[in-house]
C-alpha cells in the first residue's frame, strides 16, 4: 500500500528534476503539491529529523499533526515525536501513559500544565489528544516497537520557584534543551524524530537578530541541530492564501511542496512572518538594540524552510488564556497559576486568566 501511496510522489519529484534538465531552462520551477503525509513520510527516508510547527490552538494544524502520527506509514518509520508543551521533568508519565499503562489525569496534566510558559493557555484538551493519538498507535501495534512523545521543555519544578531569576535559569534553555533531548535519545540511538514547535523555533537563521546567529538569545532549534546533526533537518512551514497566491487555488489540502528551485524558494523569508516581528530586528547582547529597516538583511525561503504545508482555510487559534471550565473550579489552580504569570510572563495574562475563569464559574 506505500509503494501505491508513495509513486505518484516519487513521480512528481522526478519529473521536476527531469523536465528542468531537459529543456536547459534557468527560471523557477512551479512548486509541485504531493500529499502531505505520504511527502513527511518520504522526507524521513533521507533525513533523520524532520520539523513540522505546532500553530499553537489552530484546529486544522492540530487534526493534521494527529492524522499524520495515526498514519500507519508514518508509525512505521518514526520513533520519536518530540512536543513543545510537554515539561522534561515529567518524561516518565508521558512515557508510562503512551506505553499503555494507568496514569491518573491529575497527574498526566502535568506535563503540559508544569511548562516554562506560564501563560495558562497550552490548551489542555489538545495536548492530551495527541498523547492519546500516540497512546492508541502503540496499544494496536503488533510489533515490539514503541512511538515515543520526548518532552522538550526544560525540566522546571515550579515548587522550587519563588523569583524570575528561578524561571529564567530554566527559560534560557528553551531551545538547547529540545536540542539535547533530540541528540540523546534518538540520534544517539539512531531513531528519527518529528520535532513538532512554535514555526520561530523552525528558523535555521533568526529574522528578529538579523539573521546574526552569533549570540546564544538568538539561537534556534533548527539552527542548533544543524550544526550538531549528523543530517540537515528537513524543514516545514505551514503556508496560506497569503503567502502561496494563486497557485494553491487547485490544491486539495492537506498539500506539502518542496521550495528549492522555485518562485516561492526564490522569495524573501520575511513574507512568512508577522510584521511585528519581522520589523523589529536588532543586536543582541547585554541587552536588545534596535536597528533601523535600511539595515535589514534579505534571505530566501529555501534557506530557511524546505517544504510548504497546505491546511487550506484557516480557523484562529483558541485564546491563549482558555482552559478547560473545570480545571478553573479546582481547589488552588487559578492562585498557582497567576503565581507563576507574576514570575514568568505579562501580568495582563493573570488578569485574563481570573477573568475568564470567573466567566466559567458562572
Amino acid at each position: 500500500m506505500m509503494r501505491t501511496r508513495l509513486l505518484p510522489l516519487v513521480v512528481a519529484f522526478v519529473g521536476v528534476q527531469v523536465s528542468g534538465g531537459a529543456s536547459g531552462q534557468s527560471g523557477p520551477t512551479p512548486l509541485v503539491p504531493v500529499d502531505a503525509i505520504a511527502g513527511i513520510v518520504d522526507a524521513f527516508r533521507s533525513h533523520d529529523v524532520v520539523a513540522l510547527p505546532d500553530a499553537h490552538g489552530n484546529a486544522e494544524s492540530h487534526a493534521f499533526r494527529l492524522a499524520l502520527i495515526g498514519d500507519p506509514g508514518f508509525a512505521a518509520i518514526v520513533d520519536d515525536v518530540v512536543i513543545e508543551i510537554g515539561n522534561a521533568l515529567h518524561q516518565d508519565l508521558a512515557d508510562r501513559y503512551v506505553r499503555g499503562a494507568d496514569v491518573p489525569l491529575q497527574d498526566l496534566r502535568k506535563v503540559w500544565r508544569d511548562t516554562t510558559v506560564a501563560t495558562a493557555g497550552n490548551n489542555y484538551e489538545m495536548a492530551k489528544e495527541l498523547l492519546d493519538t500516540v497512546r492508541a498507535v502503540n496499544t494496536s501495534r503488533t510489533d515490539s516497537r514503541v512511538l515515543r512523545v520526548l518532552l522538550g521543555d526544560p525540566p522546571i519544578d515550579w515548587n522550587q520557584v519563588e523569583e524570575r531569576a528561578d524561571h529564567q535559569r530554566y527559560f534560557a534553555y528553551r531551545q538547547s534543551h529540545p536540542v539535547a533531548v533530540v541528540i540523546k535519545e534518538t540520534l544517539a540511538r539512531q531513531r528519527k524524530a518529528l520535532v513538532m514547535y512554535g514555526t520561530l523555533h523552525l528558523q535555521r537563521r533568526n529574522i528578529q537578530s538579523n539573521y546574526d546567529m552569533e549570540a546564544y538569545q538568538v539561537q534556534t532549534i533548527v539552527g542548533l541541530l544543524d550544526r550538531a546533526a549528523p543530517t540537515r533537518v528537513f524543514t516545514i512551514w505551514e503556508a496560506g492564501p497569503d503567502e502561496l497566491g494563486d497557485e494553491a487555488k487547485s490544491w486539495t489540502p492537506p498539500r506539502l511542496a518542496q521550495v528549492r528551485g522555485t518562485a516561492l524558494g526564490a522569495a524573501d523569508f520575511a513574507m512568512f512572518v508577522p510584521p511585528r516581528v519581522a520589523d523589529q530586528r536588532g543586536t543582541f547582547a547585554s541587552k536588545f538594540l534596535p536597528i533601523p529597516a535600511s539595515e535589514f538583511r534579505r534571505v530566501s525561503v529555501e534557506e530557511q524552510m524546505d517544504a510548504v504545508l497546505y491546511l487550506g482555510a484557516r480557523t484562529p487559534a483558541a485564546a491563549s488564556h482558555e482552559v478547560p471550565a473545570e480545571l478553573c473550579r479546582e481547589a488552588g489552580f487559578v492562585e498557582e497559576q497567576v503565581r507563576r504569570i507574576l514570575l514568568a510572563a505579562p501580568k495582563i495574562e493573570a488578569e485574563r486568566l481570573k477573568d475568564y475563569c470567573s466567566e466559567s464559574a458562572r
